[in-house]
Parts: structure tokens; C-alpha cells; sequence
């Protein structure tokens, strides 16, 4: 046997000091399959490094540390305001609005699955640095706007006189000093002091590009950026989500929907698309929870699957099913009136407040369900039963009068914003 072949065999030597024990022969190896390890409901996610911005470090004592425990607060709180914020602009653009829904597909997955608070605020380790971007160019436009509106009003006033002659260009001079310096602030990192230190922005853009730092730095941090945000995969979530639950809302809706008179056949119709809708309504939130968590365009038609973890944790899923439909409501009083599209944002903005915790607490659930390995004692199933059909029959009742008091009239009834998008037959129009 060769030199090499018996170090092999004999294992690596001992470092000096420690007891050398005797190698253990190959053959006694024994490989040991994973599965002895894990248990079959254990999410893998929870082995696998999260890098999309989720991780929220633990809150430092409020009493040992007050000043740490209160900006992580701040910042936590800033985070969060952010998001909500950015979320209800994306959603009231056209189109684009299936980011915002793709997001908030992407929370309930990341609480079904792992079923921890922390994971429902994904990109909110970078959600600050966006809420001080924001802060930091309003604030600078606030006097803009301000300048602007003076120079108008002299203009108006006198055209040719001093006060118009000399605001307009100044005017438009701070503009673009206010642009570049806005520009400046955000290559040197976007940090709140950033947008107050003009001199210190422009030293470190003309070092670094002296330095040839410049250009090849800017495209590493937004091509970082960017890969962060992952919009590809929020705008194919939230597109295949909506299309999923629409195959499931729009044709009892259009039962719904079909009564124009008072008549025994349209009546009958409208009657049994409620009916349907109460059924659909019972399981529709699981169903959308179960395609987030499995990240699978069919999942969310394995009713049957969805209908045997309901018997895991059924007070659970009431408790769900309630947040979702009670804060659902207050959206259709909004639409009794239809805002014009730069306006959309505020709508927007009760959407995604209101149906933020709906998916964070039917992800709750969904995961509640999954960790159960045996259905819960009976009663508890009926009784829970019992109480969501009358109350779902109730949001069916209100849902039917809505359109007489919206702007789309019979239109709203499809809209389902707790599912789909806030407006959707105004996704496409622009």
C-alpha cells in the first residue's frame, strides 16, 4: 500500500498535546439518511440563510439599555411606517400594483411557513435607509415648493416686474442645485446627516471620482439593491395569486351579480351565488395562504388538503377568517366614491393598513394548522363552523348593498380586494 493510502486510512495526525485515538476503519462507517433528523412537517427554510432583508435583530432591554432598546424602536417603527407607505404608492399604479400584492403574498408564505412574527416584515432591514431617502428629499422640496409657488404668484401679479424677473431664474437655479444635491446625498449612502452636509457630499463624489471609484461603486450598490427588492419574483407571485383566486371568486360572482329585476329566476341566481360565495369565502384565505407557503400555482386548488388542516386548529382559522372580512369592510366605503389616479395612492394606503394583519394572521393560522399533527377535539370543528357561516352570510348580505352605494355600481362586487388588488378593473387603465 502506498504512503498516501495509509495516511488515508489512518486518519489525519493528532496535533501535538492531544490524545491520539485510533482511526475508525472505513468500513464501519455507516451513512445515516436526513430524514432520521427531521421531522416531516419541519420546514427546511428554517435551515437556509434568509438574505432578503427579513432578519430583525433581537430588541435590546428597554431598562439595562434604554437609548439602544429606544432607536431600535425607532428605527423598527420607521421600518415598518416605510413599507406601508411604499407599498400603497406601488399599489396605485397600474399594473405595477401586482408588486404590492406579490408582497403581501410573500408575508403570509413567510409566517405560514415558519409561523414567527419577525419573518412578516421582509426588506425591512433596508425599509429605514428607503424612510430616510423620502424624508430627506421632502424636506428639501418642501422650499422648492414654497419658492415655486411666490415666483407663480409674482408672475401672475407683474409679469415684467422685479420680483418676477428675479424669482423665476432663481428659482430655477435651486432647483437644479437642490437635484444635484439630492443626487450627491444618495450616491454617499442615503443617510439621514447625508441630506444636510452639501460640502462633505461634494469632496466625497469628487474623490471618489478621481479615484475611478465612482461609476463601478454606484452600479454595485444598485444591482445590490435591486437583487434585494427581488421585483421579478413579487410581480410573479402577486400575478399568479390574483389570477388563482379570481378562477375562484369571479364565477360565483357573476351568479352573484345577476339579478337586474325582480323577477323568480334572477332572484334565484343571485341567491345561489351568495351561497356559493359563503363556501368560497369559508376557505378562500387557507387556500391563498397554502399557495404562498408552497410557492405553487396549483396549490391553492388542493381544497382537500386545506379543508383537513382546518380540523387541526379550528378556532384559529375563525379568528382568521374574522380579521380578514371585518377589515375588508371599510375599503368598500371608500369606493363610494372614485378618486382621481394621482389621488389613488390614499385608498391604496387603507388597503394595505387594513389588509396587512389579515395575511399576517391567516399566515398565523395556516402555520398553527400545519404544526398540529392531530385534529382537534370535535366540538371545537363544529363550533366553529357554526359561527363562520352566519357570519360569512352577513358579509355576503353587505357585500350585495355595496353597489348601491359605489361609484363601479355592480362592478364592485368583483373587486374582492381582500384577495385580489384594491381596485382591480382599474389595473390596466392608465
Amino acid at each position: 500500500m502506498s504512503e498516501p493510502s495509509k495516511q488515508l486510512e489512518q486518519g489525519p495526525p493528532a496535533p501535538p498535546g492531544w490524545f491520539h485515538a485510533p482511526a475508525v476503519p472505513a468500513t464501519d462507517v455507516q451513512a445515516v439518511d436526513v430524514e432520521e433528523f427531521l421531522d416531516e412537517r419541519q420546514d427546511v427554510s428554517e435551515f437556509v440563510a434568509d438574505d432578503w432583508g427579513g432578519w430583525i435583530p433581537p430588541c435590546p432591554h428597554l431598562f439595562w439599555h434604554p437609548i439602544s432598546g429606544g432607536m431600535w424602536l425607532g428605527r423598527a417603527l420607521l421600518g415598518i411606517v416605510t413599507l406601508i407607505f411604499l407599498l400603497a404608492v406601488v399599489a396605485a399604479i397600474p399594473v405595477v400594483g401586482f408588486l404590492a400584492l406579490g408582497y403581501l403574498l410573500e408575508v403570509e408564505g413567510r409566517v405560514a411557513r415558519s409561523g414567527r412574527l419577525r419573518d412578516a416584515f421582509p426588506l425591512l432591514n433596508i425599509a429605514p435607509r428607503l424612510g430616510t431617502i423620502v424624508l430627506g428629499v421632502w424636506l428639501w422640496i418642501i422650499p422648492l415648493r414654497l419658492l415655486s409657488g411666490y415666483a407663480a404668484d409674482a408672475y401672475l401679479i407683474d409679469p415684467t416686474g422685479p420680483a418676477a424677473t428675479m424669482q423665476r431664474p432663481l428659482t430655477v437655479f435651486l432647483a437644479v442645485a437642490v437635484a444635484i444635491h439630492l443626487c450627491l446625498a444618495i450616491a454617499r449612502g442615503g443617510s439621514f446627516w447625508c441630506f444636510f452636509r452639501p460640502i462633505k457630499n461634494l469632496r466625497d463624489f469628487i474623490s471618489r471620482l478621481r479615484g475611478g471609484r465612482f461609476w463601478s461603486e454606484a452600479n454595485e450598490r444598485i444591482s445590490t439593491f435591486v437583487a434585494k427588492m427581488r421585483p421579478r419574483y413579487l410581480f410573479s407571485l402577486g400575478l399568479r395569486g390574483f389570477a388563482a383566486a379570481a378562477v375562484w371568486l369571479f364565477p360565483p360572482t357573476l351568479l352573484f351579480a345577476a339579478m337586474s329585476r325582480t323577477e323568480a329566476l334572477p332572484i334565484l341566481t343571485s341567491v345561489l351565488g351568495g351561497f356559493c360565495l359563503v363556501l368560497i369565502f369559508a376557505w378562500i384565505p387557507f387556500l391563498q395562504a397554502h399557495f404562498a407557503a408552497e410557492n405553487r400555482f396549483r396549490a391553492i386548488f388542493e381544497l382537500g388538503r386545506v379543508r383537513e388542516l382546518f380540523t387541526h386548529a379550528p378556532l384559529s382559522w375563525f379568528v382568521a377568517v374574522v380579521v380578514v372580512f371585518v377589515l375588508a369592510l371599510p375599503m368598500y366605503l371608500l369606493k363610494a366614491r372614485l378618486l382621481p389616479h394621482d389621488a389613488m395612492w390614499l385608498v391604496t394606503l387603507v388597503f394595505v393598513a387594513s389588509i396587512y394583519p389579515a395575511k399576517v394572521v391567516t399566515g398565523w393560522a395556516y402555520h398553527r394548522a400545519v404544526a398540529k399533527k392531530k385534529r382537534a377535539w370535535w366540538p371545537w370543528r363544529w363550533l366553529s363552523r357554526l359561527l363562520m357561516l352566519p357570519l360569512l352570510s352577513l358579509y355576503v348580505f353587505i357585500l350585495f348593498f355595496t353597489q348601491a352605494i359605489s361609484q363601479h355600481g355592480k362592478l364592485v362586487l368583483f373587486e374582492h380586494h381582500a384577495f385580489l388588488l384594491p381596485s382591480p378593473l382599474t389595473i390596466f387603465s392608465f
